[in-house]
């Protein structure tokens, strides 16, 4: 470990900086800041202006925990040139065709590169296949700095795991994955985020190790995933409760706990893309992982079907019938609808020309309308032919089956429970669930 460096640090005389301040490198940043003097940095001068007044525009955070945090918050480039060790936490998502976007990324170090000087560190938080940031990342950060990589600024990779929504598993108590490019890197890097992980970290013996350890996380939930969501299809058709059998099935030591749903969000429904991306590029076709992610991609489409075959089944002309999606957020309270697959049920609902009224007690209707070009309801405010229950917010686990025939056009209308929450509780509405 570079001691001199760590004691420097501690004593104020050094400065960290987090690059992204979204739903990762926020509580990292703050974390960080009850420690030693931070910089948080953002591009987004809104998201910035918001922060400075102690208010998370990811809404995961309340005003106290800005509250005794030595940090700054700037989206000036400039502000960069006083860090010595710059911890990368941007989005890394996926374009159009489903190959990995590294454009925030790779812009996000063109800006660490043109502060950087003799002696920094820089470590990458954001989720890559194994190898980019060895082979993406640090020339842009030799080019650009003029510095030699290893003897003039060392790397390091600490993949994030932080849980949006998650009040449980904090950073604080999970342990941190970390890697460095030399031995003393890693020291340095350990020690660092040592700091603020009361769990511990764990060392990996490589840099593309702690790369690809992250991407498998997501992979194995996003296969799991997807073995129960074709297994909820096969049921479907026989006729059985997907849930009834998970239950049953759950009562071996060694079932895995996984439940059939949409897959969206940053991580699960990103993840695996850039693994099957690296894997084509080595010269291999992934199979499994990439069945696992047809079938959750699929999901949403398969919910609407089944959403229009009950409602016609029930004699309605569905284009003359109304549905009301309940929730739209990528997860359960939660904020953001960034990678929602609930809008898979919308559009392929009115491709079959029903008409879609949209609620969610936590998501932005403006944003909605930027991100997919609808916007929510504030109430529910007609009679419809269905009912789909698309995320399990808190607000709705109080809700009964009175209240949903309330809102329906006649009293046997379609009832669809995604992800089983009102699972024997609703008695005369048709019902169905994954």
């Amino acid at each position: 470990m570079n001691k001199h460096f760590f004691d420097r640090l501690l004593k104020g005389e050094e400065t960290l900086a987090v690059i992204g301040l979204g739903y990762v490198g926020l509580p990292i940043a703050l974390a960080f800041a009850r420690k030693v003097k931070v910089l948080g940095f953002d591009i987004n001068q809104e998201r910035v202006a918001l922060m400075r007044q102690g208010i998370d525009p990811s809404n995961e955070l309340t005003s106290e925990a800005f509250k005794d945090c030595n940090i700054r918050f700037s989206s000036d480039a400039e502000d960069l040139n006083e860090v010595s060790f710059y911890i990368v936490a941007v989005p890394t998502p996926i374009d159009d065709a489903n190959l990995p976007d590294l454009k925030p990324l790779l812009s996000a170090t063109r800006s660490v590169a043109g502060s950087l000087t003799k002696g920094n560190y820089v470590v990458f938080e954001s989720t890559v296949y194994p190898g980019c940031t060895e082979e993406d990342c640090i020339p842009v950060l030799e080019e650009l700095s003029g510095l030699t990589y290893n003897i003039d600024f060392f790397v390091g990779y600490s993949p994030e795991r932080i849980n949006p929504g998650d009040k449980v598993h904090t950073l604080e108590n999970v342990v941190k994955i970390v890697s460095g490019s030399t031995p003393e890197a890693l020291e340095t890097v350990a020690s660092v985020y040592e700091l603020v992980v009361d769990a511990g970290v764990h060392r990996a013996p490589t840099i593309k190790v702690a790369e690809a350890a992250k991407i498998i996380e997501n992979t194995q939930r996003d296969v799991n995933i997807a073995l129960i969501n074709e297994l909820s299809i096969i049921f479907n058709k026989l006729n059985i409760n997907t849930y009834d059998v998970l239950e049953a099935a759950g009562t071996k030591w060694n079932f895995l706990n996984f439940t059939p749903g949409l897959v969206g969000g940053h991580c699960i429904g990103v993840d695996p893309y850039y693994l099957t991306h690296r894997a084509q590029q080595a010269g291999y076709h992934s199979k499994v992982i990439t069945s696992g992610r047809y079938v959750n991609d699929s999901m949403g489409f398969y919910i609407a079907k089944q959403t229009v075959k009950k409602v016609i089944a029930q004699g309605k002309v569905i284009q003359q019938s109304r549905a009301l999606i309940m929730g739209v957020t990528f997860k359960e309270d939660v904020t953001d609808i960034r990678n929602s697959k609930v809008i898979d049920i919308v559009n392929e609902l009115k491709s079959y020309q029903m008409s879609v009224d949209l609620v969610d007690p936590h998501a932005s209707s403006e944003e909605m309308h930027h991100e997919y070009g609808v916007s929510l309801v504030s109430a529910p405010v007609d009679k419809y032919d269905a009912i789909i229950v698309a995320v399990n917010h808190r607000e709705y686990a109080a809700l009964d089956e009175a209240y949903f025939s309330s809102l329906m056009a006649t009293e046997q209308g379609v009832f669809i429970d995604v992800k089983g929450l009102y699972k024997g509780k609703i008695h005369r509405l048709e019902y169905w669930s994954l």
